[in-house]
């Protein structure tokens, strides 16, 4: 099988050693978004994939793209145009001190992509799955747009289409609201990912009785509900996922999710991570792990475990991406937390 991404790569700076913005004198340098760290996810996994963006022709632009091939991520039918790359500064939280992002992406060159500059019959060639996320729409209309030809030609051409909904409040800022546009990109989707706030802000949608604010142990069955009423509401849905994040401190989360099929509520383990490195990139982590698991393994069960324990891994690594093995993976999936050194 053969999955396309589609979505914006943007230039990541972040202060070093989890120093606040106001105590940086340097910043590091990564390349991500949410559709390309789903996409360098499935390429670590040995799946073939390409990332569909639009980046300007400039040295940044291009270094993004290096960044993509570097890891056998397909990039040749990128676009390229307009002004700039986006850019999002980020400082890392701490126990009690919360992540803090700061987006620096209007007029950026995805932001401007337009219907028409992508020849999605050409791109989709061979393809079995697309996947997309809440960001894309959320950053302008003609991104929408774009997001919606793509989501249209997959469904005509008989290729699953995966959303994570992702919901981003600092970026609807065009003068359209989430339920107004991401509707129409949904009903397109077979698969459906999101967590109780992207229900909530794009479809009024919530668990009874839950406030992630509060902290305390998450319940899985309680999301079935807002799985049953999301599978209701669209009727080409065949699962959707919920990542349930315990939220202890900004170090410290429990972490686990559950799948519903229409029939059954799959609830995973549950993982306790108590020293988190980097938590940004944790949800694409989780659906790459889920498009590699839904795709390998014979039941839906596994498939859940597979994407958990990757997204638990990310917790761990540095930078956007999720850099991990399927040995890794399914060495936690299966059990082995220890750590131990490998030789």
């Amino acid at each position: 099988m053969k999955v396309v991404t589609f979505g914006e790569i943007m230039l990541r700076l972040s202060p070093p050693n989890w120093n606040r913005f106001s105590q940086a004198s340097q910043f590091d340098v990564i390349y991500g978004g949410g559709e390309s760290n789903v996409a360098l996810s499935l390429a670590n996994y040995g799946m073939p994939v390409d990332f569909i963006t639009r980046v300007p022709k400039n040295d940044i632009g291009e270094c993004a793209l290096m960044q993509m091939r570097k890891y056998n991520v397909g990039v040749n039918n990128c676009v390229r145009g307009g002004e700039r790359l986006g850019i999002y500064f980020l400082e890392t939280g701490a126990v009690a001190r919360g992540s803090k992002v700061v987006y620096d992406r209007a007029h950026s060159a995805m932001s401007t992509i337009e219907p028409g500059m992508v020849d999605w019959d050409k791109v989709f060639e061979g393809v079995t799955w697309f996947h997309w996320t809440g960001i894309t729409p959320a950053i302008s209309q003609s991104a929408a747009d774009t997001c919606l030809e793509a989501c249209q030609a997959a469904n005509r051409l008989g290729i699953t289409v995966s959303t994570d909904l992702n919901y981003r409040k600092k970026l609807w800022k065009y003068g359209k609201r989430p339920q107004e546009v991401m509707p129409a990109l949904v009903e397109c989707c077979d698969v459906i990912l999101g967590n109780e706030e992207d229900a909530e802000k794009h479809f009024d949608i919530h668990p009874e009785g839950v406030d992630v604010t509060q902290g305390g142990s998450v319940d899985g069955n309680s999301y079935l509900s807002v799985c049953q009423q999301l599978m209701n509401r669209f009727s080409r849905t065949k699962k959707v996922i919920v990542t349930l994040r315990d939220s202890i401190s900004a170090s410290h989360n429990n972490w686990s999710g559950v799948l519903y099929n229409g029939e059954k509520l799959h609830e995973s383990k549950h993982y306790q991570i108590t020293h988190i490195v980097d938590r940004v990139g944790g949800g694409d982590s989780f659906m790459g792990g889920l498009i590699y698991g839904l795709n390998t393994y014979d039941n839906d069960q596994d498939a859940l475990e597979f994407a958990v324990a990757a997204s638990c891994l990310k917790h761990t690594i540095f930078g956007d991406a999720n850099l991990v093995t399927v040995d890794e993976v399914e060495k936690l999936m299966n059990g082995d937390a220890s750590g131990r050194v490998s030789r």
